[in-house]
């Protein structure tokens, strides 16, 4: 698959309109709206949160093929010149980001809502609840992609040493210089002179949720306030409230189950492991610790999701009727999160995370920021947990070292001293997290005198958070000069 030859590289000059494949576009993970699936803010929203949450839609997948009309609001690539090392005073290599503007709604002096894509590729800006916000404010939407992901790679081959200015760091540092970058575009569009700047607000979720609270704190002068969805602004180390929180969310009679399922295939991969593996599609994982991760993932991703009944409701019945539970979990691993989801089995095997040009790369990236800066080990607690209990600190240990070699490991103290973790000192920031969501453990869940979460279920309550978030950005907005000198 030649997806590496579309894509403009360090030091060139071509534009590329080349579009990402089927395969591409859905990846390893769920589109765009929902970000990456696998182990993280992958599965950071919970259903009915998620509607709360201005960015995604509902909690159905975007279906393989995408683009259909309607879906977004643009899917026209941009191009911008991004610095690759924004540290070093030497080093003034470039390459291309790209990135998507959608301007229909908006006047000269109206506001820009930057819209962070996170950890996979970007194409497009989608037609959800943003676009509602920006057409009532009459509002610019922006959005660029991550650096390394989708087609703003700076290289060819993701081998480690290459991977070095892979950060949440660099990529705020990029989204500061796109900021300024179109700041000047819309100054020469409206023939107004330089440094004049209009009202910006920034959105993110979950893993760029974390990148929207982290651009108001780090760059509070570029704009007049961040939505946080999910955004999970701590690194934590051994996280073992994920699992807590699946099995809180399934509720007593569920979660016996699912216990009993890893059990029964703990059990199995010691007697025969390539038929328990075949039973769910996953016999290339040779690895037991990457199966058994998977077989983890699928359970959360329900939850995180808002579809809890499609994890419970099968289980619980068979637990009834004396149906085989393995067999039972198969059925929606198989239905559910590889063919509802598009999960692909291959971004759960180190084997080919180990690939620097695979096909499908956000995989193998988003390991590298976790194994080098975030971590969120998805660790088995010592009593009562879901997941088996070789899903552990060491497994983790173990991947990062097996796929981006000695030395690469998440520096979690570090990366809560620069931000803060939940103690980010940083006003005008609203927080929202869905009350099942797993990854909310991650998130700032109190309020403080800096900034406003909120935590919803019904509908109703969206629908309230929605108009809390609406008048948030309101008197944010007004609270910025609108068109001032920026400095």
């Amino acid at each position: 698959m030649d997806e590496e030859a579309g894509r403009p590289r360090l030091g060139q000059t071509k534009h590329s309109n080349k579009s990402l494949s089927a395969t591409e576009s859905m990846g390893s993970r769920p589109r765009v709206a929902f970000l990456h699936h696998h182990h993280h803010p992958h599965h950071h929203l919970l259903a009915v949160a998620v509607v709360l949450l201005l960015l995604a839609r509902g909690a159905e997948p975007i279906a393989a093929g995408g683009g259909a009309a309607g879906r977004h609001l643009t899917t026209e690539e941009r191009w911008m010149d991004q610095r690759l090392d924004h540290f070093s005073p030497t080093d003034h290599r470039q390459f291309k980001q790209r990135y998507y503007e959608f301007a229909d709604y908006h006047a000269g002096g109206g506001p820009v809502f930057l819209r962070i894509c996170g950890e996979s590729s970007c194409n497009g800006i989608p037609n959800d609840y943003l676009a509602v916000l920006s057409k009532k404010f009459g509002a610019a939407v922006v959005t660029p992609e991550h650096r390394y992901y989708g087609k703003s790679s700076p290289f060819e081959s993701l081998t480690t040493e290459n991977l070095r200015f892979l950060s949440s760091k660099q990529a705020l540092f990029d989204l500061a210089a796109f900021r300024q970058h179109y700041q000047e575009i819309l100054n020469a569009r409206y023939n107004r002179s330089s440094g004049l700047d209009n009202p910006w607000f920034v959105f993110g979720v979950s893993y760029s949720g974390a990148l929207s609270a982290w651009f108001r704190l780090k760059f509070p002068h570029l704009t007049c306030g961040s939505l946080a969805s999910s955004g999970v602004v701590l690194a934590v180390y051994n996280f073992t409230d994920f699992d807590k929180q699946v099995g809180d969310s399934a509720g007593p009679e569920c979660k016996a189950a699912l216990q009993e399922v890893t059990r029964l295939v703990d059990e199995q991969l010691r007697l025969d492991s390539r038929s328990v593996k075949a039973l769910f599609g996953a016999e290339k994982l040779k690895n037991d610790g990457d199966f058994l991760f998977f077989l983890a993932d699928a359970a959360a991703i329900g939850f995180q999701y808002g579809s809890p009944d499609a994890v419970c409701s099968p289980l619980i019945n068979a637990k009834k009727t004396g149906r085989s539970l393995v067999e039972t979990y198969a059925q929606y691993v198989q239905d559910f999160f590889i063919r509802r989801w598009g999960t692909t089995v291959s971004s759960y095997d180190q084997e080919y995370l180990k690939n620097t040009t695979p096909d499908d790369t956000s995989s193998r990236l988003w390991w590298f920021q976790v194994c080098s800066e975030v971590a969120y080990f998805q660790v088995a607690p010592k009593n009562d947990s879901i997941r088996s209990t070789e899903i552990n600190t060491g497994y983790h240990l173990d991947l990062c070292r097996n796929i981006f070699g000695e030395g690469v490991y998440p520096d979690v103290f570090m990366t809560n001293l620069y931000y803060g973790g939940t103690r980010i000192a940083a006003s005008k920031i609203v927080f929202t997290n869905g009350s099942q969501d797993p990854w909310r453990h991650a998130s700032k869940q109190k309020s403080s005198k800096y900034s406003d979460p909120s935590n919803c279920s019904s509908p109703a309550a969206v629908s309230t958070v929605r108009k809390q978030i609406a008048s948030h950005i309101s008197l944010w907005l007004s609270q910025c000069q609108e068109p001032t000198r920026a400095w």
